[in-house]
């Protein structure tokens, strides 16, 4: 007789819930304070059950558009950022109204790439975030789109989400949608599609499951949602992408009833610094590796030499981040680059007992050292 899977959200400690535009607003027509009040309601149960919460929330510029009398989501980024300025204070006030009436008090938290690119900046909000849940405050955390702009969004609160995940190390990632989880195909294409129960986040068949778009309010889709889990492994957090419209989901899930689907973390988690590497969004620029490159980083573990590289692209300077890839455009590491591009023009393909005859000098033998690049 088989036993019924159990939810991994039932043992884990700390949660990192993401709720989607979908399940916070009218169909566009505003913030639903009744939605709210509920997703508020579980969160205290879940408190009560001595689980850390921090709540990623979409819906501000749901509600500046509703506010503003918009029915159409804008394409311009200014407008968008005025939208975003406009909801984030319906947003704020349903979130902190909802849960005063518990005793608990909120705080917002507005975050950009830039805020995690930059090691200091990261390791501020990471202290940050500690010291509110230490303090048993709920962190309600948005990207910043007031300032934002299409080199420095995340893009999808689920990348977002995953982002905090890593950055406060919680056991569980939930993404909160309107659809019943990840199913084989399209369910709207294909009507042999089934719904996974369970699957290795990080999967690449997965992907492939999950291409198509997301609603016409929000901008993630089911892929922004796998590629989301697959980044919340790298710190070993799982994944559960479920309904928010079944009721009382949360509370379910953490009394261990399996809903929606779990893509579970199999990849040996990573330090807090190689985590860091691993989650820029952004790159400065790009390494072209032969083979023997590439297979001294992914099977050997060692450092980038320049004679293994082929092309770089990009204007990096020393010190910033640059992706490493085969020959086929994949990307299989990132790192932290010793040389600018300009000098790594000069000595790539060349061994490093030549980069001082090259240059004039020589900072490093590597062009990337092994602690400072991960494999991705």
């Amino acid at each position: 007789m088989n036993t019924p899977r159990r939810s991994l959200v039932a043992g884990a400690r700390r949660l990192v819930i993401k709720v989607g535009s979908s399940l916070l607003t009218n169909d566009g027509r505003g913030i639903d304070r009744a939605a709210v009040s509920r997703w508020v309601e579980q969160i205290v149960a879940l408190r009560a059950l001595g689980k850390d919460v921090v709540l990623v929330s979409s819906g501000a510029i749901a509600e500046g558009m509703q506010r503003l009398g918009w029915t159409r989501r804008p394409a311009a980024i200014h407008e968008l950022q005025a939208a975003a300025a406009v909801g984030q204070m319906g947003l704020v006030q349903a979130y902190e109204t909802a849960f005063a009436r518990f005793g608990i008090h909120t705080a917002q938290i507005l975050l950009t790439h830039e805020d995690l690119a930059d090691r200091r900046r990261y390791l501020n909000a990471r202290s940050t975030l500690f010291t509110l849940i230490g303090l048993s405050v709920v962190p309600i955390i948005n990207e910043n789109d007031t300032v934002t702009t299409d080199e420095i969004r995340f893009g999808d609160n689920d990348t977002l989400g995953a982002l905090v995940t890593n950055l406060i190390d919680a056991d569980v990632l939930i993404l909160l949608t309107d659809q019943p989880g990840l199913y084989t195909a399209d369910p709207r294409r294909d009507p042999k599609a089934t719904l996974l129960d369970r699957a290795r986040a990080g999967d690449v068949q997965l992907e492939a499951m999950a291409g198509g778009a997301g609603s016409a309010l929000g901008r993630g889709g089911m892929l922004t949602k796998v590629l989301a889990a697959k980044r919340a492994a790298r710190s070993g957090a799982s994944t559960v992408i479920a309904d928010g419209r079944e009721d009382r989901v949360l509370t379910r899930l953490a009394a261990g009833e399996s809903i929606g689907t779990e893509l579970v973390a199999e990849t040996m988690t990573l330090g807090a610094r190689k985590q860091w590497l691993a989650n820029h969004v952004r790159l400065a620029g790009k390494l072209t590796l032969d083979p023997g490159a590439v297979r001294a980083l992914t099977r050997e573990g060692k450092s980038l030499l320049p004679i293994g590289v082929v092309s770089c692209a990009g204007g990096f300077e020393r010190g910033e981040l640059v992706g490493c890839f085969d020959a086929d455009g994949l990307e299989v590491a990132r790192g932290l680059v010793n040389y600018s591009a300009a000098e790594t023009q000069r000595i790539l393909k060349k061994p490093s007992s030549e980069i001082e005859a090259i240059l004039g000098y020589v900072d490093e033998p590597e062009l990337i050292h092994r602690d400072n690049l991960v494999l991705v």
